[in-house]
């Protein structure tokens, strides 16, 4: 059996920024394991990730579509494009992270990124509609790829 690790990535403070640890609390709170929150600290997802088969990230998106849309990108086999995923308060996030872990040879076999369009990633703004409403369907994307794993 393959060990798949989901981690929400994100800034609470931060508006839409947020959506990665809403996804990872709504599927703990389904009883789902396995689950961690994340700064998006490179150091630290590449330590989360080490022992793990399949990971499975949430993120905020900023690539210009509509609020709240969910994309799949498969980070197994080709690069995240950096411009797609919001950074963290460091300049550095998610594709930094997937990047550096292909390079020195330590990225899991199977990285999916679900990534969540923000609009509003002012400090002390709240979750948009249009993201509370991506975070859904991204709970669902995700609970249905870890089935396909287990």
């Amino acid at each position: 059996m393959s060990r798949v690790l989901v981690i929400g990535v994100g800034n609470a403070l931060r508006g839409d920024d947020a959506a990665g640890l809403h996804v990872a609390r709504r599927l703990r709170g389904r009883g789902m394991e396995n689950v961690h929150e994340s700064g998006g600290e490179t150091a630290s997802l590449m330590e989360r990730w080490r022992d793990a088969n399949v990971v499975l990230l949430a993120d905020a998106a900023q690539s210009g579509a509509p609020a709240g849309t969910v994309t799949r990108l498969d980070a197994s086999t080709r690069p995240l494009p950096a411009a797609f995923l919001h950074c963290s308060t460091h300049a550095f996030g998610v594709a930094e992270a997937v990047e550096l872990s292909r390079s020195l040879g330590t990225l899991p076999p199977k990285v999916i990124v679900f990534g969540i369009e923000g609009t509003n990633f002012e400090h002390g703004a709240t979750l948009s509609p249009e993201v509370e409403s991506g975070v859904a369907d991204a709970v669902r994307q995700i609970e249905t790829e870890v089935k396909s794993h287990a």
